[in-house]
């Protein structure tokens, strides 16, 4: 049988609830994940590369089939869901690779690195939207 594997995309920067609910659905669904932290270098981080691996790594660690990796790309948007849905199919039909959305549940829907960020600038509470081992 054939190994099944995930990747989830994302700058983690930082990473969230959100995040973490997306690594806990597809723990269980695949064989292995990989939650890969792509850099746009077009993109003002807030965290390095290495202080997000780091905290990604943290945040995973009770996973044991779950890793991480930094790459160089770029990931679009992800509430451009016509795009990726585009994607999706263009992927499948040119490599064969079967693309899983996994909607985040109603009350995390709203929770964003963007959101965290903004709260982090006006010096507001985030405990409720990173996890707390990251």
């Amino acid at each position: 049988m054939m190994e099944r594997i995930a990747l989830i995309p994302g700058t983690f920067d930082p990473i969230t609830v959100g995040h973490m609910e997306l690594v806990r659905v597809a723990s269980g669904l695949f064989d292995r994940v990989i939650v890969c932290i792509f850099v746009n270098p077009d993109k003002k981080h807030l965290f390095d590369e290495e202080t997000r691996l780091s905290l990604l790594r943290n945040a995973v660690r009770d996973y044991p089939n779950v890793t991480v990796d930094i790459d160089h790309g770029y990931t679009a948007d992800e509430k451009d869901t016509p795009y990726e849905l585009k994607m999706a199919d263009f992927n499948k039909e040119r490599t064969g690779v079967q693309t899983l959305f996994i909607p985040a549940p109603e009350g995390l829907a709203g929770v964003s690195s963007t959101l965290v960020r903004e709260k982090l600038k006006n010096g507001e509470d985030i405990t409720a939207l990173v996890p707390h081992n990251a």
